[in-house]
This record gives structure tokens, C-alpha cells and sequence, in this order.
């Protein structure tokens, strides 16, 4: 490997600490679950996979993951499992499994620690690492080849000075494959890219953008932050013309992840028509969500209710948890409080509620909280 030397090993290392520069890379499994799925069946290797519910494509629910080849035939996460069927008849179909998806993740992410660099997990099947080489390809393909040894998974790794390059990298990477793009080759890749090519920007503030007059990556990043933050405030507006610019944090954050919340969902086979019938089941939903917050030990301060209605209009109404709580009554008391501030009369396909959770206490409050013997658990 060719990452950061360990300082105190000669005078050699310490002049090549002069001339190794700061990368970030981002590793994303590639296919991960389907990827998954595969090792477990090795006779579905070459075959459109599709992962998803129950398994079951007459049932409703979306795809979680689909292999390149269900890909092919326009297969992607968020499709309804139905439309799946119609697309790709011939695809094997199976139900989500996420204690092995879990297991599979967390073996990924111990590799990535054993190189000498700053870990930051992203999700199930990606992460940024922080490192320090005058070679990143290198280390790059190092990167592919023991997380190959490992679990006899494929990677591809994004390569960029900062995080928002890397992400953007590996793209250009897939499958399997690294790419690197720098602040010198950025616009080259990606000027002419319509806006939604950035992380961070969603269809819906592509429209606004072109709206606004900024179709591409490179009218954007030449958009006066002024005018930006007029149309879009004085946050958001020259956050967009820096995404734009290819300017993104350098910092990766090896502390470990904490979810800022709890959620649960569930899709009905049949609409629910009945208004007793919706509530008996956000109280369900509540209890589910309050057993997550219980475990987690951080009361919850609010809870966000969604209602998607057939055939596919999505509503949500929140509500306080006050004073913050993980009882499973209060919970329950909020989410009943949200779901009175829906208004619409029409069958419910789908429930989900989700429980917004206290920040952790700092490292400092943590101990003081252990020494004089609050109620608090810390993690």
C-alpha cells in the first residue's frame, strides 16, 4: 500500500511526506445486495436479479437493489416491485435478507480500517477515505483488491481532492473500475451535465434551476451567488453555485455514524378505506417505532407521519414529542396528533413514521452524566 508513512522511520519516508499529497476516495460496492445475493447462489450469476419486499413481484413494495443485468432492462431501486415484472419477466425475484446484508457491510468496512487512512461509512455499500499518497490509482486498486479477498465483492473507487469529486468519480468508474477527476479536469467531465449530475441536487431543484436559467453544471458554477441566493436564500443559493464549482468538504469524518432518527414503514396489499382502521395501525406503527428509540437510549423530540394515498400521492404532517420521550404513549400520542392534520379522504396504501431522536451528548457531557448518576444511558 501506498498510504501515509509512519512517521520515525528514516529520513526517506519523512521526505516523501513532503510530496504525498491529500486525497479523498470513495469506494461503492458495486450491485451490493444483488452482489450478495449472488455469492449465496452462485447459479444466478449472470442473470437479472432482483431484490426487494417478500420476494414476491404480483405483491406491492419496491425494488431495494437489482442487478446490472435487471438494470438493463430499466430495473432500478424505487421501482414497484410490479413494474419490475413487467419490465423484466424473466428476472429472479427474491426477498430482502438485511442480517446478511449487515454482515456482509461490516466485513467491507473492517477491510477499508486496515489501511492506513480515516474511514467514513456512508451506508451499507460505501465509504470515503481519507489518505495521504502521491499515487491514488494505486492505492485505489490496493483498495479493490483486498475488499476482493475479502468477500469476493467488487468496488469501484471514485478518486477526488475533495468529497464531492470522489463521489462523483466513482460513477465515472463503474463498474469495477477507479477514475479520478481534480479541480483541472472538472469542468471537462462535467460542465455540459445537466445540474442533477450533482450530489447533492434532486430533480426537483434541477427544474428550479433551469427555471431560474441554469441548465448545466457550467452556468450554474458562472451564476452570480447573489442572484443564487436571491432565488434560492442565502444558504442554499451559493451552496449550489459551489457544488457547481466542484467545491466540497476535504474533511472525512471517521467518527462513527449515529442516526439522527428511528423509522418504520409498511405498504398495504389492500388500500385501507376505513378511518378506525388507518389509526389502529399508526398506533401499531408507533409502538414498532417506539421500541427503536427505546433501544437507541436517546428520547425521541419529534415525529414525522407519511401517508401515501393511492394510486401514489405522498403526504406528511409532524408533531412534537413534548417534553422529549421514548415512551411508547407518548409516541403514540404524537403520531395520532399528526395523523388528525391530515386532511384527505382517500385510500391509504402506505404508513410511515418516523421518530426524530435527541443529539448525542458530547464526550464531555457523557462522563458527566455517568458520574453523577443520571438516568441517561450513553451509547
Amino acid at each position: 500500500m501506498r498510504g501515509r508513512p509512519v512517521e520515525g522511520r528514516g529520513g526517506a519516508r519523512r521526505r516523501r511526506d513532503l510530496t504525498a499529497l491529500r486525497w479523498v476516495l470513495h469506494v461503492d460496492l458495486d450491485q451490493f445486495i444483488a452482489a450478495v445475493e449472488v455469492l449465496r447462489r452462485p447459479e444466478l450469476r449472470g442473470l437479472p436479479v432482483v431484490v426487494g419486499g417478500d420476494g414476491d413481484p404480483t405483491k406491492r413494495g419496491v425494488v431495494s437493489t437489482a442487478s446490472y443485468e435487471a438494470r438493463a432492462c430499466g430495473v432500478h431501486s424505487g421501482v414497484p416491485l410490479r413494474t419490475a415484472a413487467k419490465r423484466c419477466p424473466d428476472a429472479v425475484f427474491l426477498p430482502v435478507d438485511k442480517p446478511a446484508y449487515d454482515a456482509a457491510s461490516a466485513e467491507v468496512m473492517a477491510t477499508l480500517r486496515t489501511f492506513d487512512a480515516v474511514v467514513q461509512v456512508l451506508g451499507w455499500d460505501e465509504a470515503f477515505l481519507g489518505v495521504d499518497t502521491d499515487d491514488p490509482e494505486a492505492l485505489a486498486r490496493e483498495v479493490q483488491e483486498r475488499v476482493r479477498t475479502a468477500t469476493r465483492l467488487e468496488c469501484s473507487v471514485g478518486i477526488g481532492q475533495n468529497t464531492l469529486q470522489a463521489k462523483l468519480a466513482t460513477g465515472f468508474g463503474k463498474p469495477a473500475g477507479v477514475f479520478r477527476i481534480t479541480h483541472d479536469s472538472w469542468f471537462d467531465l462535467l460542465g455540459d451535465r445537466p445540474t442533477d449530475v450533482l450530489w447533492g441536487i434532486g430533480a426537483k431543484t434541477a427544474r428550479k434551476l433551469t427555471e431560474a436559467g441554469f441548465s448545466t453544471v457550467r452556468e450554474l458554477a458562472a451564476a452570480d451567488p447573489a442572484v443564487l441566493a436571491a432565488r434560492f436564500g442565502p444558504t442554499t443559493g451559493p451552496w449550489l453555485g459551489q457544488l457547481a464549482r466542484g467545491q466540497g468538504s476535504t474533511r472525512v469524518d471517521g467518527e462513527p455514524y449515529i442516526p439522527r432518527g428511528r423509522s418504520r414503514e409498511v405498504t398495504f396489499q389492500e388500500n385501507l378505506t376505513d378511518a378506525e382502521e388507518v389509526r389502529r395501525q399508526v398506533v401499531l406503527l408507533a409502538d414498532r417505532v417506539a421500541a427503536d428509540v427505546a433501544a437507541d437510549a436517546r428520547p425521541a423530540v419529534r415525529v414525522v407521519l407519511k401517508v401515501r394515498y393511492a394510486p401514489f400521492l405522498t403526504r406528511t404532517h409532524g408533531s412534537r414529542v413534548d417534553p422529549p420521550s421514548a415512551a411508547a404513549a407518548d409516541i403514540e400520542r404524537a403520531a395520532l396528533a399528526a395523523l388528525d392534520l391530515f386532511t384527505e379522504d382517500r385510500p391509504v396504501r402506505l404508513l410511515g413514521l418516523r421518530a426524530e431522536l435527541t443529539p448525542p451528548a458530547a464526550p464531555a457531557e457523557r462522563g458527566r452524566v455517568a458520574r453523577t448518576g443520571g438516568a441517561t444511558t450513553p451509547r
